[in-house]
C-alpha cells in the first residue's frame, strides 16, 4: 500500500501538477507578484475557489484509483478494478473535470487571456485521449463491465 501511495503521489505531482501548476506558472510568470496585492478582488477569490473545488475532486479521484481501482491515474500504472462509486457514479471523468476546474479557476484569479487559451487546448486534448486512447483502453481491459458503465453513466456530466 506505501508503494501505492508514493506511485500515486509521483505520478498526481507529474501529470495534473505539470498541467495545473508549472505550464500556468511558466505562462503568467511574469505577472505573478501583481497578483497577489490584498484586498484580493472578488474575481480572485471565486477564482480561488474553483481551484480549490477542482483540485479536491483531483484529490479525491487519486483517493479512489488507489482504494477501489488498486493503480494510479497513470496510463503506465493503471486501476486493476474499474473505478465506478462515489462521483464516478456521476462522471466517468471526474479527475478531468477536476483538472480543467483548477485552470478555470486559475484563469479567472489571473484573467489571463493566454492562461484561457492553454485551457481551451488542454480541454480539447482531453477530449481526444478520452475518446482515442483511455476508453479503447477501458474497453479492452474491462469488457462487458465497462460497457455497462458507459450505457449508465455519462462522459462529462
Amino acid at each position: 500500500m506505501f508503494s501505492l501511495f508514493i506511485r500515486n503521489l509521483i505520478f498526481t505531482i507529474l501529470q495534473p501538477g505539470l498541467v495545473v501548476g508549472l505550464v500556468p506558472y511558466w505562462l503568467i510568470r511574469n505577472k505573478v507578484d501583481s497578483l497577489f496585492v490584498f484586498p484580493l478582488k472578488v474575481h480572485q477569490y471565486v477564482g480561488a475557489l474553483i481551484f480549490i473545488l477542482g483540485w479536491y475532486l483531483i484529490f479525491y479521484c487519486v483517493y479512489r484509483f488507489a482504494i477501489e481501482g488498486r493503480g494510479t491515474l497513470s496510463p503506465a500504472d493503471p486501476t486493476k478494478n474499474l473505478v465506478v462509486k462515489g462521483i464516478y457514479r456521476y462522471s466517468r471523468n471526474p479527475m478531468y473535470i477536476g483538472v480543467t476546474l483548477a485552470l478555470v479557476g486559475e484563469v479567472i484569479f489571473t484573467l489571463s487571456s493566454a492562461l484561457l487559451v492553454y485551457s481551451t487546448i488542454v480541454f480539447i486534448a482531453f477530449n481526444l485521449f478520452i475518446i482515442l486512447v483511455e476508453e479503447p483502453r477501458l474497453r479492452r481491459d474491462f469488457g462487458e463491465e465497462y460497457l455497462a458503465y458507459c450505457r449508465k453513466v455519462r462522459r462529462w456530466v
